[in-house]
């Protein structure tokens, strides 16, 4: 591989019980055909299928705690 290839990866980062992060900008395609864009540096893609904004992560992967009376 040429330095000029290595130059055109995209970044890609898994997080554990969380998003898959793409060095954006992306353009995301759906299983229906439909396309959605980011215009971000970085884009969180939902990986637990909860958000309300899929395919795009809202944070909805993490859990709600309970408080404890101290």
């Amino acid at each position: 591989m040429t330095g000029t290839q290595d130059s055109k990866r995209t970044a890609v980062r898994v997080v554990r019980g969380g998003p898959v992060l793409v060095e954006g900008p992306v353009d995301i395609e759906l299983p229906d055909g439909s396309h959605v864009q980011s215009d971000r540096f970085m884009v969180a893609v939902c990986a637990c299928g909860r958000s309300k904004n899929y395919p795009l992560c809202d944070t909805s992967h993490r859990k709600r705690r309970k408080r404890t009376a101290d």
